[in-house]
């Protein structure tokens, strides 16, 4: 298993956010690139990076912080946040980021997850943002009535790379993850599932390194490594 640092962009800056609302957000550091290479100094082994104003705005937002991230950085990363077409893909992959996170697309467009996997295979990874079980898009500001293990299946299908699994109502909240609805979903499909929201602790580490026999093979860190309720190097050791 391995541990995602996330750094999640607004208006330039890295910031986190409470259950995904906009206004409920903490400046980390006005400098997102020094971040990222303090997580990868750190051991982080593959960087989870999120356009926060993209992802309300349906479109990209902070390219130039994106780029110059990427720039910064010698591990892998990925990127999600307001990718709803090709060209974006296109766009993003040719910067250098090494695989794409499609989320409220892939449950809309069904079709351009499919295309994307076929020109970029290995490289399309889906998110699924679940409410109770069932997928939330937009930003989360909707709910829709398709099973996120339903949509799970489906993006398998098409051949994406991994499933991020995000459950809305622990994310930004230090609770811990859903280790049950986490381990059902890995269990339904085949391919990798990297658990996302609430983890808040080493000893939730250890429960998510229990169920990597289920196919959960990273989870992505990003409150508990700011605030310091997790020490990045000792979450990093600890899956080794």
């Amino acid at each position: 298993m391995i541990i995602l640092p996330a750094i999640d962009l607004k208006e330039g800056r890295c910031v986190r956010l409470e259950q995904g609302l906009m206004d409920k957000d903490t400046v980390y550091n006005d400098d997102p690139a020094a971040q990222a290479v303090t997580w990868q100094e750190q051991g982080g082994e593959l960087l989870h990076i999120v356009d926060l104003d993209g992802a309300f705005a349906g479109v990209p937002k902070n390219k130039a912080a994106i780029r110059e991230i990427v720039d910064a950085i010698d591990i892998p990363s990925e990127l999600g946040g307001g990718i709803r077409d090709m060209q974006t893909i296109e766009a993003y992959l040719g910067l250098g980021i090494d695989r794409v996170i499609l989320g409220t697309v892939a449950k809309e467009n069904p079709a351009l997850v499919e295309e994307a996997c076929k020109k970029f295979p290995g490289r399309i990874v889906v998110g699924i943002d679940a409410m109770n079980g069932l997928v939330a898009v937009r930003g989360w500001a909707d709910v829709t009535e398709k099973l996120a293990i339903e949509m799970a299946k489906e993006m398998e299908g098409f051949g994406v790379e991994a499933i991020i699994y995000t459950d809305i109502a622990r994310d930004g909240m230090m609770q811990g993850p859903n280790i049950e609805a986490t381990k059902a979903l890995a269990e339904a499909i085949n391919i990798q599932v990297i658990a996302s929201g609430g983890l808040s602790s080493l000893d939730d580490i250890r429960r998510l390194i229990a169920i990597e026999s289920s196919g959960v093979t990273g989870v992505i860190t990003g409150k508990a490594i700011y605030s310091g309720a997790i020490d990045l190097r000792e979450a990093v050791a600890l899956t080794k």
